[in-house]
């Protein structure tokens, strides 16, 4: 057993600010301590301000990606190598897919004990703030509920008043009064914040969140809340050892694509892969590599840049023609698209698949997605459920040909996917996807991508070399 200070933020509703306070507070602690912070839920933006603002990776925690031991043991790992541990809710505290709140904040605090502050917006309210926090309390007697934020308070006297009643009707501690602050929000997109890679002034806004912290919360009672946090029990088991496979697996990364799950990156490591980044905004060749996982993010506001990177377009097509491995996800799928279409502009893009992409101003697929595999694919085994998550705003707009080699491998049973129907579009050794998979509720999927990349390597080919810029990498 080991001790894990360790505090959860969360609210009645999205747009609380969790996001602030947490970003906020893992920078405060972070001058001091090694922080470590979890996302509740799929998001990626969250989780690049939270690694932003602690300098460590932020990981996962999602009850439907994952099931609960798969979620304990990952927490437990990476949490262990943190002085103090911070965890941001998603949505309202218990909110989730069911009655029951199966995958809610509140389900993930009670199973991993994390003493939870919870946001209040107290805009035009005051006595009702204690009634609503008494409802919070006693709708599940066993989520750790421990402090309260008082947020979007109007003056002095408002916060007095809703203190006093907090304390004599909820028996809770008010570690925080937040007055209404402008230019403290983070900008944000259709998608929700813009992600750290693209903000000018990533750090001006983590800062500013530090300095609405250290200002406005108490940080020395919401430590010794944290340091409360009872012990877990768990036993520590042996790591997987890494396994030594010369494959290399090249992940393109840049502000273009960024959306990757740590564990998803860990997993691959642990599978024996060697991984190559690079970007597709300023690399015009391929690296050496055997496979190639292109993530998701935001292709269409670099779509330009992208069209314009006419030589790593080709590359990549070609060697998607030569059979090189390629598992893409949402973003990814876009860029190996023949076109994508934003703003009334049309921009070629890499050409692997017989799709034309559009871009909608509303979500076209928004939450959790199942998907079962239905067809032969290189990746997933017929007869398999996977559960996954989507987010696109971007679509398709028209197949530019017919190809018998092209075809769908999932069929949906939760969410948009592609078609409304289908996801997962295969051609060749290429399966690109709108739904993302968590690597650790999808165990598989590592050691299928280094299994292919295996085969292409011990293939022989020569075609890709001429490809590789074999001495820049």
């Amino acid at each position: 057993m080991r001790e894990f200070p360790r505090i959860a933020i969360s609210g009645l509703s999205g747009d609380a600010g969790k996001t602030l306070i947490s970003v906020g507070l893992s920078r405060l602690w972070a001058r001091q301590r090694r922080v470590i912070c979890f996302k509740k839920g799929p998001d990626y933006i969250d989780m690049a301000w939270l690694s932003l603002a602690a300098s460590y990776p932020c990981y996962n925690l999602d009850l439907f990606l994952a099931n609960k031991s798969q979620v304990y043991a990952s927490f437990v790992w990476n949490a262990s190598k943190a002085d103090v541990v911070v965890i941001e809710g998603n949505r309202g505290l218990y909110d989730g897919l069911d009655r029951e709140g199966s995958v809610s904040t509140a389900e993930l605090a009670k199973l991993l004990e994390i003493p939870l502050i919870l946001i209040i917006n107290c805009s035009k309210m005051t006595r009702t703030t204690a009634a609503v926090v008494l409802g919070c309390l006693n709708f599940d007697s066993q989520v750790p509920i421990k402090g309260i934020i008082l947020n979007q308070l109007a003056h002095t006297r408002h916060q007095k008043i809703i203190t006093a009643c907090i304390e004599k009707y909820c028996h809770l501690p008010v570690v925080g009064n937040i007055p209404k602050l402008r230019n403290i929000i983070f900008p944000g997109r259709h998608l929700g914040l813009v992600p750290p890679q693209e903000h000018p002034q990533a750090e001006e806004a983590i800062e500013n969140a530090a300095e609405v912290v250290a200002k406005y919360l108490d940080i020395e009672k919401i430590w010794e809340i944290a340091s409360e946090a009872p012990l877990l029990k768990f036993k520590l088991q042996k790591m997987p050892q890494y396994r030594e496979i010369s494959v290399n697996i090249g992940i393109i990364r840049d502000s273009a694509f960024q959306f990757y799950y740590p564990e998803n990156i860990e997993a691959l490591k642990k599978a024996g892969a060697k991984i190559i980044e690079f970007s597709a905004l300023n690399d015009d060749l391929l690296p050496p590599i055997d496979a190639l996982y292109i993530g998701g993010g935001f292709p269409e506001t670099h779509a330009h840049l992208l069209s314009a990177n006419k030589g790593l377009r080709q590359a990549i097509k070609k060697a998607a023609e030569d059979g090189l491995p390629i598992y893409a996800e949402c973003g990814g799928l876009m860029y190996l698209s023949e076109k994508l279409v934003s703003e009334e502009k049309t921009y070629p893009m890499a050409g692997v698949l017989p799709l034309v992409i559009g871009v909608s101003k509303k979500p076209q697929g928004h939450g959790y997605t199942i998907l079962k595999v239905e067809k032969t694919n290189p990746y997933f085994k017929l007869g398999e459920c996977l559960r996954g998550h989507e987010f696109h705003y971007s679509y398709v707009l028209g197949w530019s040909g017919e190809d018998k080699d092209t075809y769908f491998a999932f069929k949906m049973k939760r969410g948009y996917g592609i078609d409304g129907k289908h996801d997962g579009l295969c051609y060749k050794n290429v399966l690109a996807t709108y739904t993302h998979l968590h690597a650790l509720g999808t165990p598989d999927w590592a050691s299928a991508l280094i299994k292919q990349a295996l085969v292409y390597k011990q293939r022989g080919s020569g075609e890709i070399k001429k490809l590789c810029n074999c001495s820049g990498f």
